[in-house]
């Protein structure tokens, strides 16, 4: 097992493997209901990226090929050789690289509001302020109140039925520690790979939400354009965080789409 990541593993070694990618800002457990929906269907590998989750702090910006360098260190520890890819965000910039850099190592790839651009000029000088504030203060106040608007889509946060959710989903991101600035580093900095999407051999399944400000549904296009096999999904009243806001409409599409024989 790498030393570096902490990793989840519903081990059913009999069963074929899904390595779950997770979002900045959260970490293995936004998978929790994903993991439920497939027991004993599919051995769920759900690794905290380092410097997030209960992975170890880091002391540096953690890169996104520095996260595809541990997540095949995750592979390679477990034996695995063949796995599905779900992944949620800057997930899916790990996943691109994953499975651009080991052909043949990813069957299907699901990408949930995720893309693999790098941050455009302008958003960057917008993003870099909040690693900042994150470094001095964490997430309280109005930087708090942002990256809920980043995280959530309106209609997920103007939804009373949904207010649990956006209750938790506060709660959580107000006790990120001031550390996670180098992971936060590490996604406004990242670069392009939209190079190394000609080299993804996985049947890719993009899903996009129409509300996700942070990776626009053209970005999402991208993808699907992209790579060899895509398909696009695009959920108008969705934002950013597609598997957590439409858990009850995600997740049973995603399933059928790592579970078709076809």
């Amino acid at each position: 097992m790498s030393a570096a990541l902490h990793v989840v593993d519903s081990g059913e070694t009999d069963l074929p493997v899904v390595l779950c990618l997770h979002s900045l800002f959260l970490d293995h457990t936004m998978f929790d209901a994903f993991a439920e929906a497939v027991q004993g269907r599919l051995r769920v590998v759900r690794p905290d990226f380092k410097g997030q989750g209960s992975s170890p702090a880091a002391d540096d910006t953690v890169t996104m090929e520095q996260c595809a360098d541990d997540v095949l260190d995750v592979v390679d520890a477990l034996g695995l050789t063949r796995v599905h890819v779900v992944a949620q965000s800057m997930g899916g910039d790990v996943a691109v690289r994953v499975a651009a850099r080991r052909p043949g190592l990813v069957d299907r790839l699901v990408m949930l509001g995720s893309s693999v651009r790098a941050e455009p000029p302008e958003q960057l000088e917008a993003f870099r302020p909040i690693a900042d504030e994150v470094e001095r203060s964490g997430f309280q106040g109005d930087l708090l109140e942002m990256i809920m608007q980043i995280m959530l889509g309106e209609s997920c946060r103007s939804d009373p039925g949904r207010a649990a959710l956006v209750a938790e989903s506060r709660a959580a991101f107000a006790a990120l520690p001031p550390t996670l600035v180098h992971a936060v580093r590490g996604v406004v900095e990242r670069r392009s790979a939209v190079d190394l999407l000609p080299a993804v051999t996985a049947t890719t399944l993009v899903v996009s939400g129409g509300e996700d400000v942070a990776r626009p549904p053209a970005w999402s296009q991208e993808v699907v354009d992209g790579v060899q096999h895509g398909e696009l999904w695009s959920l108008p009243d969705v934002g950013h965080s597609v598997i957590l806001e439409r858990p009850a409409l995600v997740i049973p599409r995603v399933v059928d789409f790592l579970t078709d024989p076809a």
